[in-house]
């Protein structure tokens, strides 16, 4: 009888770890090599908060067919060596399927270790990864196809303002891999297009005072200045040009990273009228989607707090839950790894995201998380749309990497 009695309490101690097939928790990795504390840590943290607790709820629910995800997160502080040293650290994590490289140099950095492990990897931006296909997948529009878009969006604007020959237009953000992307294609397309860009003014990630670089912009005669660098880099430029007199004459752009709520709350007279690039929701288009509840009810604060960008880290958890439906129809959770979900990413052509951001177009020749972007304004404080979604130019096309 204590035999039997053993043997019971062993069987339900094996069930309850799970060593006995069939009842060991299915799951799946996500690795995040983010930035929680260094130079884009102001957009990074909320966006991997959406993440996370888009993948909560989702788990609540019980996950894709019964297989949750599993979310890693790990402060990079946006430096390669340290990102490099995390991915190698985690690599080998059970059903590690997405790696999120949180940051153009480190994307670079981690691509060969990446395909080597037959991973997909997630990346901002970067055009050389739509130009040479493989398993690095963008998370939008490439920085150059919204560059272009703007472009498209200044000559409607210069001839709406009724305006003879062509505008000139300045550029100016980081002194990095990130900030010298968007002139990789988008250059080229402005050429194109008959725009004159003067020449582009980067400076040090860091950098407090941007006054010599706006004022040999503004020597330069230009008519518009495209700003770069992770919020509250744009917003820190356009307060220095504001103090110039810069924005009573030239009209300023952001791309996507800037300027935030992080930035509009702080400046609001300065980025008064600054337009903003965007393949995601911004404002309080973003904080009245039906989805930002889930920063209230993961106890984030108040909504009225919420940076916009947690939206962009749902999306990425939105992305992998309907390549998880599809993959785990076909070759079921035993099958599951990098090679299948690399695959499987390919078919993602169309998928909508409840709305974020435009549709997404990977495919067998798209690394384009979507095509859509959408122009904001800075208007009394706020951020309002001033445009539809637009199907952006493919400016990667036109630079030869």
């Amino acid at each position: 009888m204590r035999k039997i009695l053993c043997g019971i309490i062993m069987l339900i101690f094996l069930f309850i770890a799970g060593v006995i097939p069939g009842h060991a928790q299915r799951e799946v990795t996500y690795l995040s090599l983010a930035d929680y504390t260094a130079a884009i840590a102001g957009l990074n943290v909320p966006a991997d908060m959406g993440c996370e607790d888009y993948i909560k709820d989702l788990n609540s629910r019980g996950g894709v067919d019964g297989v949750k995800i599993k979310f890693i997160g790990v402060d990079t502080r946006y430096d390669v060596a340290r990102g490099v040293s995390a991915y190698k650290r985690y690599r080998n994590e059970p059903k590690l399927l997405v790696v999120n490289a949180i940051g153009t140099p480190i994307g670079k950095a981690v691509a060969p270790l990446a395909t080597k492990d037959k991973l997909v990897q997630l990346v901002p931006g970067d055009g050389e990864f739509q130009a040479n296909l493989g398993r690095i997948f963008a998370w939008g529009p490439t920085y150059q196809d919204a560059f272009a878009a703007t472009v498209d969006w200044l000559l409607a604007d210069w001839k709406k303002k009724g305006k003879t020959g062509m505008p000139k237009l300045g550029f100016i953000s980081w002194d990095s891999a990130y900030g010298k992307e968007p002139l990789r294609g988008g250059k080229e397309y402005a050429e194109k297009m008959g725009v004159t860009l003067a020449p582009p003014e980067f400076f040090p990630p860091g950098t407090m005072d941007h006054t010599v670089y706006l004022n040999r912009l503004a020597k330069a005669d230009v008519n518009y200045i495209f700003v770069g660098g992770v919020d509250p880099t744009p917003t820190n430029v356009i307060r220095d040009a504001h103090k110039l007199g810069l924005t009573k004459t030239i009209q300023f752009f952001c791309d996507y990273w800037g300027p935030t709520s992080l930035g509009t709350r702080l400046h609001p007279e300065a980025l008064e009228g600054t337009v903003i690039v965007s393949y995601y929701l911004r404002g309080d288009d973003a904080r009245k989607h039906p989805l930002a509840n889930l920063w209230t009810k993961y106890g984030r604060g108040k909504l009225e707090d919420m940076n916009e960008v947690y939206t962009i880290g749902m999306a990425w958890a939105m992305t992998l839950e309907a390549a998880l439906k599809v993959a785990l129809k076909e070759v079921g959770y035993k099958k599951l790894d990098g090679e299948v979900i690399y695959q499987t990413y390919q078919k993602l052509t169309g998928v909508q995201r409840a709305g974020l951001q435009g549709p997404c177009a990977y495919s067998p020749t798209s690394r384009r998380g979507s095509w859509e972007v959408k122009f904001y304004q800075v208007k009394g404080g706020n951020v309002v749309p001033i445009s539809d979604w637009i199907k952006a130019p493919d400016a990667v096309s036109l630079h030869k990497f």
